[in-house]
Formats: structure tokens, sequence, C-alpha cells
């Protein structure tokens, strides 16, 4: 069956492929990014002429997403699926990170959900029905060098979408998380970096490691054809392809070695939870209520 979507961060990384490969399943889509009529204008039209509907969202303000919420339920007479996709990333020493750059960061990819969540749950919990997917990251379930305050993050995410799980199962609300690897797209040219270079001299020569380690890696990335993004839009299709109650909590993307890693770390967690949650008698709500 086809579904009424709105996706957030349309504008590049993997959501304009998103959002392409959702409209070509033949599904509704709001796609939703901010600056529509400034930076993104180009963007936002090629989505629109695709068919796409276009809703302006800044993630870090509660007034924008509120009104780009009640609009795009709107424009699309309803809602059936939230892709929280926006997200910003980061390359630096960790030190060197201010809290207010951490406080930046967490405002997109953390609070940024919350918002988005917020906004949409309650219209969920009324119809008793509905999907809510967060991508996140395989770098939400390991730690990496160089990539602390966006690591930060993402851990931070998943533990979000654990806790919406649970609480939301018994109101028919499914939550999914999507685990992209490092792929070639406008996310690696926006990272931010930290702001106080203070301590640079501190480090010597190990402080330029972070820059040679992008370097290195975007070359792997061009040696290594198969890290399609292609690849992570279609499993966002792919995902919601499949019925209620059996789509996978979690699925790792990735084509260069790391996803079946991070696949088994994922599948022994789901035993940890199930576990636990069947030790106080709470299992049922690791599934959703259909």
């Amino acid at each position: 069956m086809t579904k009424k979507i709105l996706i957030t961060g349309a504008s590049g990384g993997f959501g304009k492929l998103i959002v392409f490969a959702l409209l070509q399943k033949g599904h509704s889509v709001a796609a939703s990014m901010r600056d529509i009529n400034g930076k993104n204008k180009s963007i936002a039209d090629e989505l629109s002429k695709a068919g796409a509907k276009i809703i302006e969202i800044d993630v870090t303000d509660d007034t924008s997403v509120n009104n780009g919420v009640q609009k795009a339920i709107a424009e699309l007479n309803g809602l059936d699926v939230l892709i929280n996709n926006a997200g910003t990333g980061v390359l630096g020493m960790q030190e060197f990170f201010t809290p207010a750059d951490f406080q930046k960061i967490f405002d997109i990819n953390v609070f940024g959900v919350q918002r988005m969540n917020r906004a949409v749950v309650p219209y969920f919990r009324e119809k008793k029905d509905g999907l809510i997917v967060y991508t996140s990251s395989l770098l939400g379930r390991i730690a990496l060098p160089f990539y602390g305050a966006y690591q930060a993050s993402k851990w931070a995410l998943e533990a979000l979408a654990e806790n919406y799980r649970v609480e939301l199962s018994g109101f028919g609300i499914e939550n999914c998380i999507v685990e992209p690897g490092g792929y070639p797209t406008s996310f690696n040219e926006n990272l931010i970096k930290p702001s106080d270079k203070s301590r640079e001299a501190a480090y010597g020569d190990f402080a330029k490691v972070p820059e040679i380690a992008l370097q290195n890696f975007e070359n792997v990335l061009k040696n290594n054809p198969q890290q399609d993004p292609q690849k992570v839009a279609d499993a966002y299709a792919e995902l919601l392809e499949k019925p209620k109650g059996e789509k996978p909590f979690r699925k790792a993307v990735d084509f260069i070695g790391m996803a079946e890693h991070i696949q088994k770390y994922n599948e022994h967690h789901e035993q940890i939870m199930t576990g636990l949650y069947t030790k106080f008698g709470t299992q049922g709500m690791l599934s959703v209520k259909k």
C-alpha cells in the first residue's frame, strides 16, 4: 500500500535520494527542508517537479516544526510515516568542540527529532497507527576517532528511538532505525569543525590527523563504488514495504565490511532486550500493536 510520508532533511545527503525512491514507489511525499526560497530553492524545485510536496521546516525551531507538520498533514491529506532524516556531522578532536558546539549538533540531531516526534505523535496516537523512521548511523553503535560529537548525538538518538519504540507500541505506532555507513554524499561537505582552535598546539602533529583521516576515507569510498548512496534510499523504500510488525527495529546499510559486524551486534542487543523485558513481564512492549 502506498503511504503518506513526511521526511526531514530532504535537501541533501540521503534525503533527496530517499524522496525520489519513495516517489518512484508511488508514495505521497512531503519533502521538508530549510530555506526553500533561498539556498535550497533549486533542490526544492527539482523535488516539486518530481511530485513531492515541499514543506519548509527548520528542526531547531519549535514554531517551524509545528507549523510545518500541520501543513504537511494538510497537503498530504493525512500522514502515515515520519522519517527523521535531518542531521549534521562533525570532524575534529573531541576536546576542541566547545559546549556550544555540542549544543548546536544535538539541537539538530537529537532535539530536532524530539520536536518532530512531539508534533507528529499525537496525530498517530489518535489514528492508532503510524511509522517513525530514524536516520542514525553505524557510528550510533560504535565509536571511531574524530567524530565524537556526532557519535554522541547518534548514540542519544538510538536511545530516544528505543524509548519511543516501547512507549508507543501499545498505540499501534511502529519505530525503526536505519544505520548507514559512510557514503559519498554532500553530508561530508558540510561537517561541523570545532570552534576552539587554541588547543591544537598541545596536540602537535596529531591535530592534523582528522583531516588526513577524512581524505583517506574519501579515497576508500572512491575505490569502492559498491558503497552507493542509492542503496540507502532503496533500503528505506524496502523497509516501508514490509507489513506492520514485521519490520526490523534496526537495519545497518553498508557495503564495505562494517554492516555484518553491526548487524550481529544489533541481533545480540535485541536478544538482551527481549530477555530483560521478558524477565520483567513487559515483553509485549517490544511488539507494535496491530
